[in-house]
């Protein structure tokens, strides 16, 4: 039976058993009379997906979690003198004093700095005017006090039940409120005494109701490409369960939806496509079995707590690019947004609300500079993050370009002011290239792998297109006993050694990974030119045993050097002791905490000249910094 046409998939088609059917059936039954059809170049059969919006619910047994208060150096406390200072409000926003990620909330000087440093992107004049964000989810309260002058209906649509109105279900058991959320951190309204303020406040915002039905790779890919002539963002909080056993990615359609949001997409520059990583860390799960949050098309976003934590549902993952706060352990804040009903809520959690925040910084950038290609964010997000605010983890390392990577936090917390700031004077990235280079098992020791061993593979990458790399996914191919027992692990040349995929305990599939990629970012910028190793291996006592096939090592990134990276790798003002001093003396300025003797503890006298120009130039920055949220307060 004849369906209708696949909304913005031109001469693609779908077609519906007849409902009276009641014989099983095989796939092949449907599909082979069209495939049989010479004027048929592709028929699928579709199945129900089973998709979870990226928020958590504590399980009963789920542990109380407690975090470890540091221990503070001395010269951290001799700057908490006189901290406690009442600052006007910026905004009169009902919960805008709860936006602890916004705002320095700080009343003792020696906490850590929390904020994601938008305010001086607001005043340097930038509030994401004019940039359109559509959120992908079980629709959104477009009526809502607190959206509905920003709302855009233009970008908006409901795949549930085809229709343009995006308003979600209501139900006692089922608010269908997540949509809802997620707009809210991104564009809630300033200044109106409703609710919060989002992060991109003058942004337009649209919702696409599709987690409120039967989903299949039509439904999610139609959303994924509703109106991708018109979004400059998407923001995606869900994905396939994560249970810590499922391995599932995009479909067809999908998959064509971002190919062609990346390559048409904003005049050709390229959609942008955030993507919360996943909340399965209870279950051991690791989001690169989640092909949409692992994908190079995407943004993938996880979250650190009040405290700069690892939440305990995060999941390790080397696809992970950067960080956003949320919830996290025990009593610490959430994340404050718009909810149905036209209310209010405290209580956003999970990478669900980590993601949209990073969306809405991703929009005061665009605005601040509309030219930027999708893979120019995606590198300002790599120069610009900081790894500091999440330092106190263990687990961060230097890669061969001297970038600081983490498998939970991927390049760091996201710094509004830094990629605003960066993106201004941004020279495009060099066009993109691709190497493929397949794997060869010589012998059987490289191929059977059970518990208990270890197999290396040896991969030699000579005369690669790419001298930059950016994304690295390794296709795998492997026949084994108990899935989840394997864990993958790659080094590149200069040395960088990251875990692909973590052993999954829940994981008992015997399926193992068939053409499965397995994404990093985290040796971006280094030369791949040299040999990697991938070694797989099973620490189990378990019976498990299997075969490697074919793997192939696929490198993605530019020939020439991008311009940023030209004055050499990173520098992380933070590391340098000078610039910590200077910095902490200039945050007394700010904090109106400053007199004569906090002066003699700074000075640096006739020393200045051996200060190093990068932290100066850097501390003039600081200073405009100080300068934009004192004339903040004076306008708003």
């Amino acid at each position: 039976m004849y369906g209708g046409p696949v909304a913005g998939f031109p001469n693609t088609y779908a077609f519906l058993k007849y409902e009276h059917e009641k014989q099983r059936r095989t796939p092949s039954a449907h599909t082979s009379p069209l495939v049989g059809d010479r004027r048929v170049k592709w028929a699928e059969q579709l199945f129900l997906k089973s998709r979870v919006k990226i928020y958590f619910t504590p399980s009963p047994d789920e542990p109380v979690k407690r975090v470890k208060r540091l221990e503070l150096s001395s010269s951290v406390v001799k700057c908490t003198r006189n901290a406690n200072v009442r600052r006007k409000p910026l905004f009169n926003d009902e919960l805008w004093g709860h936006e602890w990620y916004l705002q320095d909330t700080r009343t003792v000087h020696n906490l850590p700095r929390l904020d994601l440093n938008v305010l001086p992107v607001y005043s340097m004049g930038y509030n994401g005017s004019g940039v359109r964000v559509s959120v992908l989810d079980d629709g959104i309260e477009y009526n809502h006090t607190d959206l509905q002058a920003n709302y855009d209906a233009e970008i908006s649509w409901d795949c549930n039940d085809n229709d343009p109105d995006p308003q979600p279900r209501y139900e006692k058991l089922n608010k269908n409120s997540h949509g809802t959320r997620c707009a809210g951190e991104i564009a809630m309204m300033a200044n109106n005494r409703k609710c919060g303020v989002g992060v991109a406040w003058g942004a337009r915002i649209g919702g696409v109701r599709m987690l409120d039905g039967r989903i299949t790779d039509r439904v999610e890919g139609e959303a994924i490409g509703f109106a991708w002539d018109k979004v400059d963002i998407y923001s995606a909080s869900w994905g396939p369960n994560d249970d810590g056993r499922t391995v599932e990615g995009p479909g067809r359609l999908a998959i064509e939806a971002f190919q062609r949001g990346v390559t048409q997409g904003r005049g050709g520059k390229g959609t942008i496509y955030v993507w919360a990583n996943g909340n399965g860390g209870g279950n051991s799960d690791n989001c690169n079995c989640d092909g949409y949050s692992s994908s190079i098309y995407t943004i993938s976003i996880g979250s650190a707590s009040q405290h700069g934590m690892f939440p305990w549902y995060g999941e390790i993952c080397p696809s992970t690019l950067a960080t956003a706060y949320s919830s996290g352990a025990y009593k610490d804040q959430k994340i404050a947004t718009t909810d149905t009903g036209d209310s209010c809520t405290l209580s956003h959690t999970g990478t669900s609300a980590a993601a949209p925040l990073a969306a809405g910084i991703i929009a005061l950038t665009l605005q601040a500079n509309s030219d930027l290609t999708w893979r120019d964010v995606q590198h300002l997000i790599v120069w610009t993050s900081e790894y500091v605010p999440l330092a106190t983890n263990p687990g961060w390392q230097i890669n061969g370009a001297g970038l600081r990577f983490d498998v939970r936090f991927g390049f760091g917390l996201m710094n509004a002011g830094a990629m605003v700031k960066a993106s201004l004077n941004w020279t495009t990235v060099p066009e993109k290239f691709i190497c493929q280079i397949k794997t060869i098992q010589s012998n059987e020791n490289e191929r059977v792998i059970s518990s208990g061993y270890s197999v290396q593979v040896l991969v030699d990458v000579k005369d690669c297109a790419v001298n930059y790399v950016e994304h690295v996914e390794l296709i795998t191919n492997v026949r084994y006993s108990r899935r989840g027992a394997l864990e993958i692990s790659l080094a590149s040349p200069s040395g960088t050694k990251v875990q692909l995929l973590s052993p999954r305990k829940r994981d008992k599939s015997a399926n193992g990974f068939v053409n499965w990629p397995l994404t990093s970012v985290a040796t971006w910028g280094e030369n791949p030119n040299g040999v990697w190793k991938i070694i797989i291996k099973d620490d189990t006592e378990e019976q498990n045993s299997g075969e490697i096939g074919p793997m192939i090592l696929v490198l993605h990134g530019s020939k020439d050097e991008p311009v940023h990276m030209k004055n050499g790798p990173r520098i992380y003002f933070y590391d340098d002791p000078d610039y910590k001093e200077l910095f902490d003396y200039f945050d007394l300025i700010e904090n109106g905490n400053f007199d004569s003797d906090d002066k003699s503890d700074y000075s640096t006298e006739e020393d200045d000249n051996d200060i190093d120009p990068t932290i100066l130039a850097e501390v003039e920055n600081e200073l405009q910094r100080i300068h934009h949220r004192v004339s903040l307060n004076k306008h708003l």
